[in-house]
């Protein structure tokens, strides 16, 4: 079968089609692409045709699909028993490696998913601080956690609004959003309600609304904030753990957060992800502390075996800047094809990571989004598809690369992308 007539019977039982909503193409149009197999930077679809792999199961696989270090292990464990409910040396193993690559990360707790180590981060948070409220930015994309999938209101800095249904304007009253970058905003924030704030989350380099950089001083206004009044600071490095620097965002800006927030490189393109940071934090965790958080499938067996295949591998090679080198070489060559055409527009990268924003102006947060021309973007992704690129299907979301894309699969893009423009 196609992937048109996979994702018509897809959307007779599965919502939308899908499990995740921006699979679904609704931003760019069009059908989504079915895949049944991955090796390397490339994905092949149940039509049989390879595309060269952008998204990279939105920033896990690093090492490239189905790496065979990774296959290996997960194999081997699989043989042995698919979950246990109870401990793992494995568990301590992979641990020990997170905290080769993150030292703030004294203690830490395996979770599954992103969204449950952010939303454990916050409750922690204000566990630990005894205080209510958390402090956002614009853009940032924490999980589907209710206290989080809130947008600044219209208004004031300090009221915020649900952006999803079902979440309680309650809950949103707790959350307070000013615009990424924003200093000023930031400081009087502080000035306005510090000691009331247990925690800023943030993305330190932000992936869910396109690669936007911290502006300088932006980081190190927020640690010395929170240090002045007793608040947290939380990295989610969900998205930029191992990809922006091997030690994340906060070894790349020399900024040790309270808690970190790790996932989808660490489990190696399986379920996993891991809270951790100050000991005397963590130590409010059960079982030593009165802040609950538990997980049947907490350290999977087959997700600690990824991770620690895919950790050891790094930590011995030099995949890492292989993959880091391939990125600047592709946004340098994306950079040159665009003056050419005389297209002003701009390309962020950190690390491994990259976004080219069709509009004219420089993006630093997401209200310099609002200018990005999405028509011509989408005819863009749709003649990349057509020659085999498959980049991330949204104008507002980041790309990524492995060290398994080679020389040629850039010189490949690039002409694609020369063509697409």
């Amino acid at each position: 079968m196609n992937s048109q007539n996979l994702f018509n019977d897809a959307k007779t039982i599965l919502v939308g089609g899908v499990n995740s909503p921006v699979r679904a193409f609704k931003s760019v149009g069009g059908t989504p692409i079915f895949f049944k197999e991955a090796h390397g930077a490339h994905l092949i679809s149940e039509e049989g045709k390879t595309y060269i792999d952008y998204v990279l199961s939105w920033g896990p696989m690093l090492l490239g699909h189905s790496h065979p270090s990774v296959v290996q292990a997960v194999t081997q464990m699989a043989r042995k028993g698919f979950s246990f409910g109870a401990p793992t040396s494995s568990e301590t193993q992979l641990a020990h490696l997170v905290q080769h690559f993150f030292p703030s990360m004294q203690k830490m707790r395996f979770v599954s998913t992103g969204t449950e180590a952010t939303s454990s981060a916050i409750r922690l948070a204000r566990g630990f601080t005894k205080r209510k409220l958390i402090v956002k930015f614009e853009g940032c994309y924490h999980g589907h956690v209710d206290s989080l999938l809130v947008s600044a209101g219209s208004g004031s800095l300090t009221f915020s609004q649900p952006d999803s249904e079902g979440v309680l304007p309650e809950l949103a009253a707790f959350t307070r959003v000013i615009p990424f970058n924003d200093i000023a905003a930031v400081k009087a924030l502080f000035t306005q309600e510090g000691p009331n704030i247990a925690a800023v989350i943030v993305e330190p380099v932000c992936g869910n609304m396109g690669v936007i950089t911290p502006n300088p001083g932006f980081l190190e206004t927020l640690s010395s904030l929170c240090t002045q009044y007793e608040s947290l600071l939380i990295f989610d490095e969900v998205m930029t753990g191992f990809r922006v620097h091997q030690g994340g965002a906060q070894a790349l800006f020399n900024i040790t957060p309270d808690l970190t927030c790790l996932g989808k490189v660490v489990g190696g393109g399986l379920p996993a992800a891991v809270y951790g940071g100050k000991a005397e934090i963590m130590s409010l965790v059960s079982p030593e502390g009165g802040v609950y958080q538990a997980g049947t499938l907490s350290g999977s067996p087959l997700a600690m075996a990824a991770g620690i295949a895919t950790l050891s591998f790094l930590k011995a090679s030099d995949a890492f800047n292989h993959a880091k080198a391939s990125t600047d070489t592709l946004v340098e060559g994306i950079k040159l094809i665009l003056r050419q055409k005389n297209l002003d527009y701009p390309v962020n990268h950190c690390g491994t990571m990259f976004s080219t924003f069709f509009c004219p102006n420089p993006v630093s947060n997401l209200n310099d989004t609002k200018t990005v021309n999405k028509e011509h973007f989408n005819r863009f992704y749709h003649s990349l598809l057509q020659q085999g690129v498959y980049m991330a299907p949204s104008a507002f979301e980041a790309n990524f690369l492995s060290a398994a894309h080679t020389a040629g699969d850039i010189d490949t893009t690039l002409k694609a992308i020369s063509k697409s423009l």
